[in-house]
């Protein structure tokens, strides 16, 4: 049995395992001096923001230049060497030094798969030996919700070699009864999903996330698909279910010019804008990620000014898991959610405090797995232990997807007859709007 009053850290301990694409990652163990240990994975993106900690790769002709040795070896040597001794429970502390031993403004030095892999499993560590689950740790004496998934249907973008260029069609289910519920309804979605595409002759495996490969010829053609996958389960789309887009339109916008390669044609902001407040109108569309690319902030405003009353408007490569930038997306009213990735950040505390100016503005608060992920629940904890309201995964298959829903599963059998799902109260904007535009839509 451990001794919560010595939390002090014995050793650190960097290794390479591999992610969800079979690509090199890392993953730290840290041991305590009373015998308690934690370990943590670094995910990985493929869409990713500028603005965001840099994931250090090796380079050169190793699996493509993605090994992770030059981290690892920061994990071994001067992170190791800063740490020993220091109180685990001090997470702040140990994160605030880790930044100051990488000393770069991104995370270069050292690299932001190293930093992100020792501060979890830190804080691992640190929950193993106050004997609590992680999720309770974090949340103390607060209460907590279960989060609203949000879970992919088809994938494309980066995560389907741009077959199609929306990244992500996913559905979030607000009027189910319970994080459990949610999830049945999804797989029977999921499986309608399937039975569609593959009736049209379309069904060609998964993308990165697990989402069904989007053999569309359009990009609407997936939200028509979509919208008769949740008829045909039952559901009601736009009221039990709606669905959220993950447009990451910097991966084929800049400078005020987007070119959808599936449609053939070249869109400037405003044009993209009406697309996207066309496809609100006529599909049940309630959450829509990075409609306008990082660099189109204007963009963002009118966009964000025109449909953030009837629907969600997350900043992901916007914001990278920025406290400031999410202050300064709040002031402009830029955008009305904001995406927390660990790894974007660098630390447990830089997410947390991204997570905590979201809050503060009022915003939608949305804890997110990346596409090179792995068997790591962390962030299923980080959802409930932060009250985030939602968390988003990736699709409803490939195990290291599943491991996260199925660790959220367990969190809410923990918690019994207190446990409480988020549903619509998780989302920035009166849901009745929506409930109005989807009894519209099936009335016409």
């Amino acid at each position: 049995m451990t001794d919560a009053t010595d939390a002090t850290i014995a050793t650190v301990r960097g290794r390479r395992v591999w992610d969800s694409r079979g690509r090199p990652t890392v993953e730290v163990e840290v041991a305590l001096a009373n015998g308690a240990s934690g370990r943590a994975i670094a995910p990985a993106g493929a869409s990713m923001g500028s603005g965001e900690a840099v994931d250090l790769r090796d380079g050169g002709n190793a699996f493509g230049g993605q090994d992770v040795t030059n981290a690892l070896a920061g994990v071994n040597g001067p992170i190791a060497s800063a740490l020993r001794s220091l109180d685990a429970y001090d997470q702040s502390g140990i994160d605030r030094l880790l930044m100051q031993l990488d000393g770069t403004p991104n995370l270069s030095r050292l690299g932001g798969n190293a930093l992100v892999a020792t501060s979890m499993a830190v804080l691992h560590a640190a929950a193993a030996s106050s004997r609590q689950p992680l999720w309770r740790y974090l949340a103390g004496d607060d209460a907590v919700r279960m989060p609203l998934p949000e879970i992919q249907i088809f994938g494309g973008g980066a995560h389907a070699a741009r077959r199609v260029d929306v990244q992500d069609f996913m559905i979030m289910c607000p009027s189910a009864g319970s994080f459990s519920e949610a999830l049945e309804w999804t797989a029977e979605v999921y499986r309608a999903a399937g039975a569609i595409m593959k009736r049209a002759g379309k069904l060609q495996g998964v993308a990165d996330e697990g989402g069904y490969w989007p053999a569309f010829d359009t990009n609407e053609e997936a939200l028509e698909a979509l919208t008769q996958a949740i008829m045909d389960s039952g559901l009601r789309p736009g009221e039990d279910v709606g669905i959220s887009l993950d447009i990451a339109a910097s991966e084929f916008g800049r400078n005020g010019r987007y070119t959808l390669a599936l449609d053939g044609r070249t869109l400037d902001t405003a044009q993209l804008s009406d697309m996207l407040g066309r496809w609100l109108d006529a599909y049940p569309i309630i959450s829509i990620e990075d409609p306008l690319a990082e660099d189109d902030e204007a963009g963002f405003r009118q966009f964000t000014q025109a449909y953030g009353s009837r629907c969600q408007i997350i900043g992901d490569d916007f914001l990278v898991t920025n406290a400031a930038r999410v202050e300064a997306a709040a002031s402009s009213r830029a955008v009305n959610a904001v995406l927390i990735k660990p790894n974007q950040a660098g630390t447990v505390s830089e997410a947390r405090a991204a997570l905590r100016a979201g809050k503060q503005a009022g915003f939608g608060t949305i804890v997110s797995a990346r596409s090179g992920e792995t068997e790591d629940v962390t962030i299923a904890h980080l959802a409930v232990g932060w009250n985030a309201g939602q968390l988003k995964v990736g699709s409803f298959s490939r195990s290291e997807r599943m491991a996260k829903w199925n660790e959220v599963l367990r969190i809410e059998e923990a918690l019994g007859a207190q446990a409480r799902f988020s549903g619509w109260a998780a989302l920035p904007f009166d849901h009745s709007a929506a409930a109005a535009s989807a009894s519209c839509r099936t009335n016409s």
